[in-house]
């Protein structure tokens, strides 16, 4: 995300009526809800009935790399990285290569850590392709490696309404443009933007998609025009397109739902994205593969959403609500989103009530870090295996010791298309907060879980565990592993990354890559570490 949600009132663009009166309702319920915050704690009742309050203590995941990625102190082949807050952190792994976007940058590293393109802006990659994908640059880029092509896809959304004259040239293939490394450390600044145009024009989302899987070679463009704003995106990788659900407001319930045409963006041709509009609900996660072995044939996307709704004060729930979104490209009126499906689950509440709350403290100064605890947390992981597909979800949420938690769960998906709830736990061992997860599933069922922890004695850094299918079920039964120590405390905002990330490597699909934030000793603003993992038995 951009600035913080507080300094921003933007609300959608002119719906038809019906969406009108919702927006009127929302309007009405938000002014009873809490006010915008307010650090909501406790627990309901049986929420506790699932937390594991020990650490694990099996030894088993190793760390096997370690490198610091974009921010204070990284320099590059193309100077340092500019720093915005928050994060926005992504990442993604090739068969040679990690891409890491931060913010308004992106960076090209090989394997072994070493930076090989970058800090640049987000839009580089859209140089010569004209529109509002070259000309502004905006946050919440987010990178992503579709292991079934060996393809990289870069999300990147356009939060400006754009002016109707401003027309890219797509879609058009074009290779990366790499400029001459530099031995100056300053960061380059952003281009300047062009006016904007607040009364026309629709808002946009870009879209890139590498020809081969060497990211510094050729890119396929694309800009499609949205009607709602962009905010929040979240692409999945699905055999029959790439989902990317997105929030069309901070002070809207309603969430925007889009797919693009995978199969001709891999080929350069033209596509289409098509979106449906879903009032009245959290945010979506669409779900994303992890692994080689496709779901079965003319499986929907399976989409996730988080219980409750914090503008309406409703901060606790005991259920996940499921939606099938099944596209027609051949037919694209036969396109279906069905839903919400109600899975029961154990009762939570929103980690400190919810987003933009001063909640998880820190050393030495009043500050605390937002939460982000209203939504289920990228990426929702779908893996299938002889007899079944798994779905794996993430949350933050309060605990019984006062503290946060990460709430996971296993789903299973059945031959025939039911999803059911297999396992649930609350990771919270000890008395640190621990919140902003990101979960992924090796090829034997194992699963991994990166995230941020700390607490008023603890500065913010970044942690990781795992659990084996042979663990007991709801629980992390491997150690806990730091891949980075917080040395100071972040003073200037309450935002701390909006999201962490997991990626599976295509090569062996055992190693699960993950980045996160944390500050050196003495340093203003975050750095981020990035780390990759394995677990026992997986090679």
């Amino acid at each position: 995300m951009r600035l913080p949600h507080a300094y921003r009132r933007r609300l959608a663009a002119p719906l038809l009526a019906t969406a009108l009166t919702l927006l009127c309702t929302t309007a009405r319920l938000a002014a009873q809800a809490p006010p915008a915050g307010t650090v909501i704690t406790g627990i309901p009742a049986g929420s506790e009935r699932v937390e594991q309050r020990t650490m694990g203590s099996r030894p088993g995941v190793r760390l096997v790399r370690r490198f610091d990625g974009l921010g204070a102190g990284f320099v590059g082949p193309h100077g340092a990285t500019l720093l915005r807050n928050p994060s926005d952190n992504s990442l993604a792994v090739g068969r040679r290569h990690v891409v890491q976007t931060v913010n308004t940058q992106w960076a090209i590293f090989r394997k072994d850590g070493t930076p090989i393109y970058g800090p640049l802006p987000t839009n580089a990659v859209f140089a010569g392709f004209g529109g509002a994908c070259e000309a502004i640059v905006s946050g919440d880029a987010v990178i992503r490696y579709d292991q079934l092509a060996h393809r990289w896809l870069l999300v990147l959304p356009i939060f400006r309404r754009v002016p109707p004259g401003m027309v890219s040239d797509g879609p058009r293939t074009a290779m990366l443009r790499v400029p001459p490394p530099t031995t100056d450390a300053t960061p380059r600044p952003l281009p300047p933007r062009p006016p904007a145009d607040s009364a026309r024009g629709d808002y946009a989302m870009c879209y890139a998609v590498s020809a081969t899987d060497d990211p510094m070679g050729e890119w396929h463009r694309y800009e499609f025009r949205r009607p709602l704003f962009p905010d929040y995106p979240r692409p999945a990788v699905w055999p029959d397109g790439y989902y990317v659900p997105t929030s069309t407001g901070d002070e809207v319930i309603e969430k925007h739902l889009c797919v693009a045409e995978r199969a001709r963006m891999l080929r350069g041709e033209p596509a289409r994205e098509l979106c449906r509009f879903v009032p009245n609900v959290n945010f979506l996660n669409t779900s994303d593969l992890d692994g080689q072995r496709l779901p079965p044939v003319g499986t929907p996307n399976l989409v996730l959403a988080a219980g409750g709704t914090q503008l309406r004060g409703v901060v606790e729930s005991d259920e996940l609500q499921l939606w099938r979104f099944a596209v027609n490209w051949q037919d694209t009126a036969r396109t279906t989103l069905v839903g919400p499906e109600r899975i029961a689950v154990a009762p939570y509440r929103y980690l400190c009530g919810g987003q933009l709350t001063n909640c998880v403290p820190q050393p030495g100064t009043e500050r605390g870090l937002d939460s982000q605890g209203d939504k289920l947390m990228p990426r929702l992981i779908y893996r299938r295996f002889a007899n079944h597909a798994s779905l794996v979800a993430t949350h933050s949420i309060n605990t019984a010791n006062g503290t946060g938690g990460v709430r996971w769960y296993e789903l299973r998906v059945s031959p025939t298309g039911s999803v059911a709830l297999r396992q649930q736990g609350t990771f919270a061992p000890d008395s640190l907060y621990r919140w902003l997860p990101s979960a992924a599933m090796d090829r034997l069922g194992n699963i991994g879980l990166g995230y941020s922890a700390g607490d008023r004695h603890t500065y913010v850094g970044q942690r990781f565990v795992g659990r084996a299918p042979s663990h007991p079920v709801g629980t992390f039964g491997f150690r806990e592993v730091r891949l980075a120590d917080g040395g100071a405390a972040q003073t200037s905002t309450l935002r701390w990354e909006d999201y962490t990330q997991t990626a599976l490597d295509p090569v062996d699909d055992c190693t699960i890559w993950y980045v996160g934030d944390y500050l050196r000793a003495g340093a203003t603003a975050y750095s981020t570490k990035i780390g990759a993992f394995r677990m026992p038995g997986c090679r």
